[in-house]
């Protein structure tokens, strides 16, 4: 049976473990939460390498990128540097390439035509994929990085904006301590709407749902939400919202959805290869072996 660990600086109230047969391999997918200790996280990384077949970085990115660009987090990639013998993956494989297609698909099989919508997407530098395929598909884009991520009040509308200050910024941002851009540990359960003229404008919220459910107001009357995973308790959040549906990237597996690190980490312990020898073709392909289409969840109809 291949074993694939995700280990998240968030909260352990989210911790999830199930077995799952993916293209005729026995799996048992795991979620573990350390609370937002940095210490713990590492160490976690160094006991279990070696020991299972990949390890995913959970409540933190590793990279973020812009066009041709990456940029590491310092602080995190010194927290996993003992981790030298299991592939780790902190889900940008499948950020750039699952959540570019699952926009694309959703325009194609017309479930939603982008065209006619507005589009709030709350952090582009962390979901490089989704920004992309937003913009081919003609929808207009409120970018939330200022907004959300630096908490600065600068409502970016052009993807030429997020690269221009992007490349200026992200070089300072990514050496300076993570859980300044990101919550971690039981900050992830508590909200502190944000913004909410800037929610008003969309009728579809896309990205990371840790920074949605933080930010978002308590009338979501209407909207559609896209983002990577969502728990019962996240349905029924929404649901309290009047939200209208969800929309998940990655598959329900025991009821509930797994996060884009673990799902990546399905496809390298499949390939048997480290990310850093996967090409874009080697993700579409075993995308489109693995048959994962998006998940869509009618809330309030």
């Amino acid at each position: 049976m291949k074993h694939v660990v995700s280990i998240s600086l968030g909260t352990s109230k989210r911790d999830k473990r199930d077995e799952v047969e993916i293209l005729g391999e026995q799996f048992l997918l795991e979620r573990i939460g350390t609370d937002g200790d940095m210490k713990k996280f590492g160490q976690m990384f160094s006991d279990l390498d070696g020991k299972v077949d990949a390890l995913g970085v959970g409540g933190a990115d590793i990279w973020v990128v812009i066009e041709d660009k990456k940029y590491a987090f310092r602080e995190i990639l010194n927290l996993i540097k003992e981790a030298t013998k299991t592939p780790v993956v902190d889900g940008s494989g499948l950020k750039h390439t699952l959540e570019r297609d699952t926009i694309r698909s959703l325009q194609r099989d017309g479930i939603v035509d982008f065209k006619k919508e507005k589009v709030l997407l709350v952090s582009a530098v962390d979901r490089f994929g989704m920004a992309q395929a937003l913009i081919e598909a003609g929808a207009e884009v409120i970018f939330g990085d200022f907004l959300f991520g630096l908490g600065i009040p600068i409502k970016l509308t052009k993807y030429s904006q997020v690269k221009t200050f992007g490349s200026l910024l992200l070089p300072i941002a990514t050496n300076l301590p993570f859980k300044w851009f990101y919550p971690t540990g039981e900050k992830q359960e508590q909200r502190t709407p944000k913004y909410p003229e800037i929610f008003a404008q969309a009728t579809i919220i896309c990205g990371d749902w840790h920074y949605i459910r933080r930010y978002m107001p308590e009338n979501m009357e209407g909207k559609t939400i896209i983002t990577q995973t969502l728990r019962k308790a996240d349905l029924d959040l929404l649901k309290q919202f009047k939200t209208r549906r969800a929309i998940t990237t990655t598959p329900v597996i025991g009821g509930e959805t797994f996060a884009t690190n673990v799902m990546e980490g399905v496809i390298v312990a499949l390939l048997g290869k480290r990310p850093s020898e996967l090409t874009e073709k080697d993700y579409l392909d075993t995308l489109s072996r693995l048959g994962w289409k998006p998940n869509i969840i009618e809330i309030t109809p």
